[in-house]
């Protein structure tokens, strides 16, 4: 376990503001320090935080720290660590709310793909209103390392041969409408940051 070293000079009152704001993280301080969220992730062992050390952090507005961190990207929303706590935090929710927020400021862990994808998918169906697996796939690894891309190619290959993926970039009928749903979320999601 690595040993962090903090100083107030590193906390980021605004920071700690909106997540103390957000929907779910208010219970973060009936938080007991049993430790069971990180015991009961079949992952925790790979994460450089734990759930709990990540939300406590967060919490008192250690943002680089938050925001760097490897733990809710490679949390696979098995919401073990939610169901198993005796205060019933809702660790799952938090971590997607930290993921969403990291995405915005642009400070995930580059070397993962997983906010690449998240911006991708994200990018796509907010055009289109419609996600295309082999664009998204085509997209991502532009984006994370054409090299990967060859690795897929003969899985990719016999996919398109069977007609199980299409080249084919279909989009819904009555796109601004969707543009309107999803600009309506946006602002309700900055109405609560604030």
């Amino acid at each position: 376990m690595q040993t962090m070293i903090r100083t107030e000079a590193d906390r980021d009152p605004e920071f700690a503001a909106w997540f103390t704001g957000m929907a779910g993280a208010d219970v973060v301080k009936e938080c007991i320090h049993c430790g069971t969220c990180s015991g009961c992730c079949p992952l925790a062992p790979h994460m450089d935080l734990g759930p709990r050390r990540l939300m406590h952090l967060a919490r008192e507005g250690y943002r680089n720290d938050v925001l760097a961190s490897n733990t809710m990207w490679l949390c696979t929303s098995c919401y073990a660590c939610t169901v198993q706590c005796p205060r019933k935090i809702p660790v799952t929710e938090i971590l997607y709310a930290l993921k969403r927020r990291a995405i915005e400021a642009g400070t995930y862990p580059k070397k993962m793909p997983t906010p690449v994808m998240a911006q991708v998918f994200q990018s796509q169906v907010s055009s289109r209103g419609r996600m295309s697996e082999v664009w998204l796939v085509l997209r991502l690894y532009l984006k994370t390392g054409i090299g990967r891309l060859f690795g897929f190619a003969g899985t990719g290959i016999s996919l398109l041969r069977t007609g199980r993926v299409s080249l084919k970039r279909e989009h819904i009928e009555r796109r601004a409408e969707l543009a309107g749903l999803l600009a309506a979320v946006d602002h309700d999601k900055e109405g609560v940051a604030a």
